[in-house]
Formats: C-alpha cells, structure tokens, sequence
C-alpha cells in the first residue's frame, strides 16, 4: 500500500510557507496545518494540545462552545469552557453559552428538526457571523501557541510565515456561496484576514466530504479500491451527514472523479449525532416528568452523561443500557433510577437512533442510485462515525445493496482537518458534478399563442428596438447532473438595452440557482424554495460608453445596446462567476 504522503509532489514555492485547515463543526472542532518548504514535500501535522486539556496526550478535539458575559465579550471557549470554574463563574456571572452556532449558518433551505427544541439565543449584541469569527480566532490563537511551543525556533518560524498564511475552511456539503462569504467575513470579523482583496484571497473553501476524501486517501483508501469502481465517503459528524461518491480514474498520478451530485437535499434533515442527544433530552423530559429528577438541570447533567458514555457505547438492542449520572445514593425506582443510574432499554436507545441511521441509509441508497450502481464501498467517517452501533446498522442494512462498509482505522474524528490540508496539498479530484441548474434570468420573447405567456401578459413591456418580452424567464448555464473538470467554464452571451449610458458603471447580473427537479425550468418563481440566489456579478461597464454606438427607438428615443457574456467556473470547490465583454477589440 503507497501512502498519499508517498504520492505528494514536493512544494514548488519560492519561500517557506504555512496551510492552517480550520475544521469547525458542530459538536466538536480540530485544526490541522502543514509546513510548506521550498523544495520538500510537506507534511500534515495536528494539533493536539489546547487550553483545558493540556492532560489528555494527542488529544486533537475541542468543544464547539463559548461563554459570552453579558457585555458580548468572549470569556472562555473550547474545553476550558467546560471545566468546573468556567461552569461555576458563567453561572454566578449570568454568562450565555453558545453552542450549536455553526448551524445558524446553514441555507434557509435546510431546515432543522430539533424535537421542538430551539437553539439558544446568540450572546448580546453578536450575529452568528460574529459568534463564529470569534471561534476561528480562538482556533486561530491556539494554533498558533501550539506551533511556537511544539516547532524548533517555533517563534521565529511564525514571525517567517504570518504574512502570507494560507487558510482552508470547511464546510458541510450543501453550503453554497453565500455561505462561504459569511465564513469569510467571520475571518474577517476574527483577525484572520484583512479585508482586502489580498486577504480574502487567503482563505479557501473545501466541501467536508472532499476533505474527507482526501483524509481516506491518506488512510490508503486508493490502495484498497480499484480504478474504476466507485465508492462513497459518508462524513457523520455532530451536525450534519454528508454524502459523497467518488471514483478512481488513474493511480500515477492518483485522480478521482466525483460521479454524483452530492445528497445535499438530503441534508435538510440533519443526521449528525447531536440530533441523537437532542432526541434523548426530549425522550428523558418525557420518562422523568413525574420525578425529581425531571428538572431542566437535572436534565440537562443526564443528557450529557448519555453523550459521554450510553450514545457512544451502544452496540446491543437486546440488552439492558444505563445511565450513570449520579451517586450511589440517587435513587427513583418508579422513573428506572437505582444507585445514580438510569435503566433504559436496548430498544428505546435504538429508537433515539433510529431517524438518524434511517436518513444516512436513504442518502447513501439514493447516491448510489445516482451513480448508476457503480458504487462498492463505503467509507465512513466523522466524530459519529465512531458509534458501533451506527456503524453495525449500516454494515447490515446496505448488504443487499451488497455494498461493503468501512471505517478508517485512525482517529476518524480529525479527518476533515487533515483531508483539508490533503486537498490544499495534493488536489486528487480533478471533476465534479453540479449540484443543481445554474442558470440567470432573461427576457422571453412574447408568445400570444402559448396559455403560458398569455397568463404573464400583464408583466409584458416594451424594448427600444421595438420587442415585446416578458421578464422572470430562466436561462440555463449549466445544468444539474453534468460532470466538470476544474478547467471549464462555462459561458452564456446576452444582449441588453439602456437607455443611459450611466447605469453601465453599476452593472449588475444576479445568479439564480434552482434546487427542483432535473428539468430546466422556464420561469423564476421567486417566492419558492426551489428558488435562490445564488451570487450576483457586478462590473464597471462604462468605459464601453466611448464605444458603444447609438440607435433610435420607434418613438425617436436614443437607447445603446450591450453584448456581455456570463462565464461560470464550477469544477472548484469555490463557485465562481464572472461578466465578460469586449472593449475596442480587447476582452475584458
């Protein structure tokens, strides 16, 4: 078996470097980096020491948590945030935690089933864009204290490199572009960037199933699959399950190929093992309403002493499963509590399970319906990945897929962070597949003979040069479904008429993204959730105004028209979208 690490070129810049991958997830949050020197093929390296848990050796995993006092400045953060003193100083303080925050970013489409539960309130005076800057740079400052203290002359290895650092953040598969701009402006917001051109420039994006790709790379997953076939990476972290199917296309070099759209609409559940916890709260408020025990913080120490031992180690529905939260002395016998310990049984455990396993089962059912059966193998991966039980139902459940089921045998929980720094690194998959239809809104000429125009005409009016058109029409630009290399782009020429050559310095495109079915659609309907913004594209198109040449309306009215295309380039994991027009001969 040939490691990724033996495959990596060797880094071709002129100067010494450094790649942080900041992973943020929902429950729980880790940073990778690499060293980047001229000449050397570099290497991941984790960082396994942060302030509360200096104790615990290799320990690569915080918390996803903050406390804000009541002035919206940020008190503690990570494990330090769950010791004894933060707890007892937050309570005697009236500090506000924030968890969970990483989803308040989400798509409006993407909805949360909670069990009637609701996140907390953000801190006083913070956005979720500022929450979440504020973790990056506590990641941020603990990364760097961790590379001073650990490298030789660490000091004077940051001093080299802090200029130019390079970032790469991920993020759960069916976040888009205006997601990734909240994330960059919370780097912004952190200290991380500048607001420049330049320093937004330092920030890259990464799906978390492609980081987990390249983590299994890393892990010798290319070694144990064969060209050709296709496998799935199932990221199951604390939030989100993420679906990916990919397929290997050559071995030397190594390059793999994305070979379906990515289940993001599946993730309007969110399957992550956090949703398991939340089911749990509402199951013990319910099974403890009548005791003392039933109280909200007596419930909260009990859900959070599932997490830490019941959920983890759950493997069996036919036996008896425990709760220990108390002393010996705890006791309710009528509410299954005897010597601090909550009876439960096998299959109410499973039943907290249950939603959870079912979604991951059908997005994988459906993936590999959308690669044609060509997928083999799974590979998971993620903090909830660790979970026997979750990892036992899969394996059973999708062998009459006769679909084989994997687990990395390393810390699966850090592979994002580490895949991260492996896709800034060695950059395997070289196509992928849209997600959903692309496209922007147009003018359609007016057909009196089609039902569907007729019913519009009230929304007709007239351009200069005399057609009758109707607005709100939808123009495809690239399609649901279609494989892109990272070198295409596609590209779409349009026309438009102004009356004022002023309204060119202020050009603006707006990109539409349509998440319905596979068919293209004719029209926009912008009250709907098939329907969204995806970016708009602005330029400066005066300087055409010196070339542009002028025309005469009917009614005598001078009006210019204008020849634009709209170029997209998806085959990166950052969308992008550009207009170009031609200026005096010279493409701009």
């Amino acid at each position: 078996m040939k490691s990724a690490t033996g495959t990596r070129k060797p880094y071709i810049g002129n100067t010494r470097s450094l790649v942080i991958a900041l992973d943020v997830g929902t429950t729980f949050s880790g940073v990778s980096y690499a060293i980047l020197e001229p000449g050397d093929v570099p290497k991941i390296h984790g960082v396994t020491r942060f302030p509360g848990q200096e104790h615990v050796a290799g320990n690569s995993k915080i918390p996803s948590i903050m406390y804000y006092d009541s002035n919206g400045e940020m008190r503690a953060a990570g494990a330090e945030a769950e010791g004894a003193s933060a707890i007892a100083q937050a309570e005697d303080e009236g500090w506000s935690k924030a968890e969970l925050f990483k989803l308040r970013l989400r798509p409006k489409t993407m909805k949360l089933k909670m069990n009637g539960m609701r996140l907390a309130p953000l801190p006083h005076g913070k956005t979720a864009v500022d929450v979440f800057g504020d973790f990056l740079s506590y990641l941020f400052r603990c990364t760097r204290s961790f590379i001073i203290d650990t490298h030789a002359n660490g000091a004077g290895l940051w001093r080299a490199v802090e200029p130019d650092i390079q970032l790469v953040l991920s993020h759960p598969n069916g976040w888009e572009g205006a997601q990734q701009a909240k994330m960059r402006r919370a780097a912004v917001y952190g200290g991380l960037i500048t607001d420049t051109d330049e320093g937004r420039a330092r920030i890259r994006f990464v799906t978390e199933g492609e980081a987990s790709l390249h983590a299994c790379v890393l892990n010798g997953l290319a070694a144990d699959n064969s060209s050709g076939h296709g496998f799935i990476v199932a990221d199951a972290g604390g939030g989100t399950l993420d679906i990916s199917s990919y397929a290997i296309r050559a071995t030397a070099p190594l390059v793999i190929e994305e070979i379906a759209p990515p289940d993001c609409e599946r993730l309007r559940v969110f399957a992550g093992s956090v949703f398991v916890s939340r089911r749990a709260r509402a199951f013990f408020e319910e099974k403890l309403r009548n005791s003392k025990y039933g109280t909200p913080d007596s419930l909260e120490h009990i859900t959070k002493r599932f997490d830490e031992t019941t959920k983890r180690l759950f493997r069996e529905q036919n036996t008896l499963q425990f709760v220990p939260f108390g002393s010996p002395l705890d006791k309710d016998l009528s509410a299954g509590i005897r010597s601090g310990q909550l009876k439960l049984t096998g299959a109410e455990v499973a039943a907290l399970f249950e939603p959870s396993i079912e979604s991951a089962v059908l997005s994988i059912k459906s993936q590999i319906e959308a690669s044609g059966g060509a997928v083999k193998s799974v590979w998971l991966v993620g903090g909830f990945a660790a979970s026997p039980w979750l990892f036992a139902q899969l394996q059973e459940r999708l062998t009459p897929q006769q679909v084989t089921v994997s687990r990395p045998d390393t810390q699966t929980s850090k592979a994002v962070a580490d895949g991260a720094i492996g896709f800034y690194c060695d950059h395997h998959v070289n196509a992928r597949i849209s997600k959903f239809v692309y496209g922007v809104e147009f003018l359609r000429e007016y057909d009196s003979k089609d039902e569907e125009h007729v019913s519009r005409k009230h929304r007709l009016f007239e351009m200069p040069s005399g057609p009758r058109l109707l607005p709100d029409a939808f123009d495809c630009i690239l399609a649901r479904g279609v494989k892109v290399k990272e070198s295409n782009v596609f590209s779409r020429k349009y026309c438009t008429e102004v009356t004022s050559l002023n309204t060119l310095s202020v050009f603006e495109v707006e990109i539409w993204c349509y998440r319905g079915n596979d068919d293209i659609p004719k029209w926009i309907h912008r009250s709907s959730d098939d329907f969204s913004t995806l970016c708009y594209v602005r330029a400066d198109l005066s300087p055409l105004s010196g070339s542009a040449q002028a025309k005469q309306s009917r009614s005598g009215k001078q009006y210019w028209t204008i020849v634009f295309s709209i170029e997209i380039h998806f085959g990166l994991t950052e969308f992008k979208a550009r207009i170009k027009w031609v200026d005096n001969g010279k493409t701009k």
